[in-house]
């Protein structure tokens, strides 16, 4: 994999000394997650906000890791790059890129980051679907159709998210107190391309998005509403959907998974 840095000339007087790719690897912020090999932070340049995403190399034993349970292992913040401009040319919102670099050869090793601007005030579709029961019906019907028909277009478009959940769904808070809800699809850095629209990743997408669904109240007719105005599929696709987010459900509740969780909480403070 070739070297790559686009960063542009009004944020170089920010970064310090004269290699602007390790100016970006070192830059400090909020951090938001810190896992094996990649750190997520916000941080301020001059007046602006943005979100960096640095990755430095998640060595060979996670790769290993990552393919004997049958996933594609992330490896870039080039990943993320390349589905951020794909959702540009299909018209999808997302968090808009602003710079982003890559070095070095071996996956296991390489450094890269993405850097994209901060949208400001948001809140999730899971955020906006708390006292579901209690939420006006119309704006119930419009938030499940705006997501199946996002969720349509990106996965018709051969892309697989892979964390296809309602917190990833996001709107500015300043445009829905205005009434408009315009959804932002974010965290696209598992993102797969040349996807079927109809096979086991994007069946997996959509199991994911239902159970998070699930989780905070949508009930048999929302999911029934979302179908309707999502892509066609066979009765199997849906018994598959049904059958993977109620198994995520009953993991995601046992007392295991929710131990793990509060740990990871824990370590973020």
């Amino acid at each position: 994999m070739k070297s790559q840095l686009h960063i542009p000339s009004d944020l170089l007087p920010y970064l310090a000394g004269n290699d602007p790719f390790s100016a970006m690897m070192q830059l400090q912020g909020k951090a938001f997650r810190d896992v094996v090999g990649r750190k997520t932070m916000q941080v301020t340049l001059g007046d602006k906000s943005y979100f960096i995403k640095q990755h430095f190399g998640v060595g060979w034993g996670e790769i290993f890791k990552s393919y004997l349970s049958f996933k594609k292992p992330v490896v870039s913040a080039l990943t993320e790059v390349r589905a951020i401009q794909t959702l540009d040319e299909i018209g999808i919102p997302t968090t808009p890129l602003v710079a982003y670099g890559q070095q070095g050869c071996s996956p296991a090793t390489m450094q890269s980051f993405v850097m994209t601007q901060d949208l400001g005030e948001i809140a999730d579709a899971e955020a906006l679907s708390q006292n579901w029961l209690h939420l006006p019906a119309d704006f119930k019907a419009h938030l499940v159709q705006a997501i199946a028909l996002l969720a349509s277009r990106f996965h018709q478009a051969g892309l697989c998210h892979r964390d296809f959940y309602l917190c990833h769904f996001v709107v500015k808070k300043a445009e829905l107190a205005q009434g408009q809800l315009n959804l932002h699809l974010i965290d696209l850095h598992r993102v797969l391309h040349n996807q079927s629209p109809s096979g086991k990743g994007v069946m997996k997408d959509i199991a994911g998005l239902f159970f998070s669904a699930k989780q905070v109240g949508w009930n048999k007719d929302d999911l029934s509403l979302f179908k309707q105005h999502y892509l066609a599929q066979s009765d199997a696709f849906w018994a598959q959907v049904e059958d993977r987010s109620q198994a995520l459900l009953v993991k995601f509740n046992s007392q295991k998974f929710q131990a793990r969780l509060a740990e990871d909480r824990k370590k973020l403070g």
